[in-house]
């Protein structure tokens, strides 16, 4: 997307209400989110070396910030890109009972990123995993845990609107789940986030699962990679992925907006399929793959929550600068001053 300036755009509070409106948001989301799925707060790392394995490969295309550091033995060491591995070994570190997890704040540089309303070069989220039965393994399970979650959203909206009156809720009551083979059926002759947009401006708030997968037409609805959610097991409905992405639709912006990407994660079959299909069989050799096939971690359903996001969203603010502060080209700062929006 490039950027988007909303018409006659109506910013709802100064900058130093949004600071504390946007701390109000977080906090109480995070303890909705960890009393909703049983999790408990740890530290996380920045930064992991290359050769673990547990860095998010991404799409496969985006570059890690990198350094080598002396005092390592000049070893390549990586900025995070998301925590998804290394959240499911400390499950198992933990020795974290089924039903329970933990959460953490994740920060990460992404270079690659194409500077827009919702992208910036720092990304901060709630990445949080969850320890389960080898049965919960089913999109049955993974729709309960989205509702949880959605009903979190929810909750942080209401808080808004006791605070700041004039920030009126949007969000439906419910979440519409909706495979990305149907979204496919439904909206022919669109791109994927036509669809999405289209499906979102339908029911307001969309789970799209199966992300990762090709669909029938020959093309994925969009990039997963293969070593942590599920997107090629078939469900008890005989629909391929257990993983997908929570939408809502962005009255400001007017489109779909993106807030969680999380899944059932990939059991020893499920990885050693979704390697093969990825054409990354090597990655079998790397610590926390071998720790995975030798069935040393538990299964688990976990995913990212973007802090900013929901902040941009819930303060019904049009661009992610204004909750948050990062780097934007000269012609961006200036577009958006030009229309009220303050970038901090």
């Amino acid at each position: 997307m490039s950027l988007i300036i909303p018409n006659n755009y109506n910013n709802k509070l100064l900058p130093e209400t949004t600071e504390i409106a946007i701390k109000r948001i977080k906090d109480h989301f995070q303890a909705q989110l960890s009393a909703a799925l049983n999790l408990r707060r740890v530290t996380a790392p920045l930064f992991v070396t290359a050769d673990s394995g547990l860095n998010d490969n991404l799409n496969g295309i985006e570059r890690p910030v990198s350094f080598r550091s002396p005092a390592l033995g000049n070893v390549e060491v990586q900025i995070v890109h998301s925590l998804a591995k290394w959240k499911r070994m400390k499950l198992a570190d933990y020795d974290m009972a089924p039903g329970y997890g933990l959460y953490t704040d994740m920060n990460a540089i992404r270079a690659d990123e194409e500077l827009d309303n919702l992208h910036s070069l720092y990304v901060d989220q709630w990445d949080w995993e969850q320890a389960i039965l080898p049965g919960q393994r089913t999109g049955i399970f993974l729709h309960e845990t989205v509702r949880k979650i959605y009903d979190a959203l929810r909750s942080a909206e209401k808080m808004v609107h006791e605070l700041f009156p004039h920030i009126k809720p949007f969000l439906p009551e419910t979440v519409k789940f909706i495979h990305s083979e149907e979204l496919l059926a439904k909206y022919p002759g669109m791109t994927a986030k036509e669809r999405e947009n289209a499906a979102c401006k339908e029911y307001g708030a969309v789970f799209v699962q199966g992300i990762g997968a090709k669909l029938s037409n020959g093309e994925k609805h969009d990039g997963r990679a293969p070593d942590y959610d599920d997107w090629s097991t078939l469900d008890e409905h005989g629909r391929v992925g257990l993983n997908g992405d929570l939408l809502v639709w962005n009255p400001v912006l007017e489109m779909a907006f993106e807030i969680s990407s999380m899944g059932v994660r990939v059991d020893p079959e499920a990885m050693r399929r979704q390697l093969k299909l990825s054409g990354c069989e090597e990655r079998a050799t790397l610590p926390f793959h071998k720790r995975l096939l030798e069935g040393k971690l538990p299964a688990a359903i976990g995913g990212g929550i973007g802090q900013s996001r929901l902040c941009m969203l819930l303060l019904q603010k049009a661009h992610i600068g204004e909750v948050q502060s990062s780097l934007w080209p000269d012609e961006q700062r200036l577009a958006c001053s030009a229309a009220g929006i303050e970038l901090l």
